[in-house]
């Protein structure tokens, strides 16, 4: 096995000898996983190799890495490509490298060195951080590790011990090296076993982007079909699904074979799929339409789950010219599904399963007007608004969900929030803490009891500034007063917040949100 150092790595990516192939799914790391990989680095700890592919030819269509998208370079040959591995190659380049700007959100490259935490086995001593909020006296950049400039002016401030402590580590992770097991071949067969075999314990369609790569596009070119819908959807915010190659492959087997098991997806050819491509766009435009208009969803990032559209797209699959004649009880029970899926975190295991399940009770909801679509046992306590609010992940995600469907105001003048433009730049700038951090701070709370999701609403950095870092009863004087009472019920949220009272709010404002939740459920 041989290894690559980071440096090199960055170099290699830059260079264009380094890509990633179309068929891989994107970047979906949070920053706490790759904080938690660069302590691993740090410490020497094994954290998997990744398998490149080495070949004498370039694919036609390739992804970006991460947010970052790379120069259009003619690369020298051979070139490799990455089967596994691309989250962990992804995260060391886009940590370290300083030359190419994103985008798209960055703010999981934001890690810091704590110098100040003890060095032991298990603790982490790397962490992520708004750039912001960071204490400098504390927290080092390690971005900066292999910026000759940006280094020296991170270090001028720090005294003598912390200077050579930080030299220490730019020096691990400088000799750092990344483990890489190389398959040499043309063969493009062999590659697809091996590709298989990886995933095998992951997503099993990941494989069969890959054939609809290099099978269909020679009879029927899916990825131009896919570019197109992206363009048809970009008016609406969802021109990333054009992007979501795994998405649209499950819908497409969903819409055509009514399966979305491997067996399935690959005992379609392409002629079966340019025939009933339509369906699928209708389908997917129907399913899209459905979640904007009864869930303020604005953007596939919003959604907890991408899957969640395959089984929709199943249900408004029609032929060109025809409409689905949706009824009240149809709708009723699609809306419940929904909720109940995203509740139960139905998609976080047994993927295919549950969506073949789900895609035949949905054809049946279509032609026999009910099914047991919604028949899905969940159970939510006010743990579940105990969880760390992260924007990328499911539980947050619902949560924001829950908000947006309660039709938010602003904490300040209590007028309308504007879901569309806040939902489809879908980031944490767009919510803030009921009770301030600095204030709670204050009372010694640290960061994972101030940054449960019960703690946190729609709010623009403006009217945070203007509320400030105070008690709630102090703010309060701040907002509208007329509107306060209309404000809480539309953020969902209980008078005691005014009442300084950290911990009574937090169990009267998840208790408040469980309500709201269970009644969406039809529980």
């Amino acid at each position: 096995m041989d290894g690559l150092p980071i440096r090199r790595v960055i170099e290699h990516v830059i260079s264009g000898s380094l890509r990633i192939p179309a068929f891989q799914r994107g970047f979906v790391w949070d920053a706490e996983r790759v904080a938690f990989l660069m302590d691993s680095i740090y410490k020497g700890y094994p954290f998997g190799a990744a398998i490149l592919w080495r070949t004498k030819e370039q694919l036609k269509t390739e992804r970006a890495l991460g947010p970052f998208t790379l120069p259009d370079r003619q690369p020298e040959y051979p070139i490799d490509y990455v089967l596994d591995g691309q989250q962990r190659l992804t995260s060391v380049f886009g940590v370290f490298q300083t030359e190419i700007p994103a985008d798209g959100d960055t703010s999981w490259t934001n890690i810091y060195f704590d110098m100040e935490a003890s060095e032991n086995f298990q603790d982490s001593r790397f962490v992520a951080l708004d750039p912001q909020e960071a204490d400098l006296d504390r927290y080092f950049p390690i971005g900066t590790f292999f910026d000759v400039l940006g280094y020296r002016d991170a270090t001028k401030a720090l005294d003598a011990q912390k200077a050579s402590l930080i030299d220490s580590v730019q020096a691990t992770f400088k000799e750092a090296q990344i483990p890489i097991q190389y398959i040499e071949t043309d063969n493009r067969a062999k590659v697809a076993i091996v590709f298989e075999r990886v995933n095998r314990m992951g997503v099993e369609l990941d494989v069969f982007q890959l054939l609809s790569a290099w099978t269909w596009s020679e009879d029927f070119d899916l990825q131009n079909k896919f570019t197109e819908l992206a363009d048809d959807l970009k008016p609406f915010g969802f021109e990333s699904v054009g992007d979501d190659t795994n998405l649209l492959l499950r819908c497409c087997a969903a819409v055509v074979k009514h399966d979305v098991s491997p067996g399935a997806l690959v005992s379609m050819d392409g002629s079966e799929v340019r025939d009933r491509f339509s369906e699928v766009e209708n389908g997917i435009k129907g399913a899209i339409d459905f979640l904007r208009n009864n869930f303020n969803i604005e953007s596939l990032d919003n959604l907890p789950y991408s899957a969640l559209i395959v089984p929709l797209s199943v249900f408004f699959a029609v032929s060109q010219g025809k409409s689905v004649k949706l009824s009240t009880s149809q709708r009723e029970t699609l809306i419940r599904w929904v909720w109940r899926a995203c509740f139960s975190r139905r998609f976080s295991a047994g993927v295919i399963r549950n969506l073949n399940r789900d895609i035949e009770e949905a054809q049946k909801l279509r032609t026999l007007g009910k099914s047991a679509l919604a028949q899905i046992n969940v159970s939510i306590d006010t743990s579940f608004f105990s969880e760390q609010f992260s924007v990328r992940t499911t539980n947050t995600k619902t949560f924001v969900m829950l908000l947006a469907h309660s039709r938010p105001l602003s904490y300040v003048s209590g007028q309308p929030i504007s879901l569309a433009s806040v939902l489809q730049n879908y980031n944490r700038n767009e919510f803030h803490h009921l009770y301030p951090q600095a204030f709670l701070k204050k009372l010694e709370y640290v960061a994972p009891e101030i940054n449960r999701l019960a703690n946190f609403v729609f709010m623009s950095s403006q009217d945070n500034k203007t509320l400030g870092g105070v008690a709630p009863s102090i703010y309060r004087g701040r907002m509208d007063s007329v509107a306060v009472p209309k404000i809480l019920e539309r953020s969902l949220c209980p008078a005691s917040l005014f009442d300084d009272d950290f911990e009574t709010f937090i169990e009267d404002r998840s208790q408040m949100l469980v309500d709201v939740a269970k009644r969406l459920i039809g529980s």
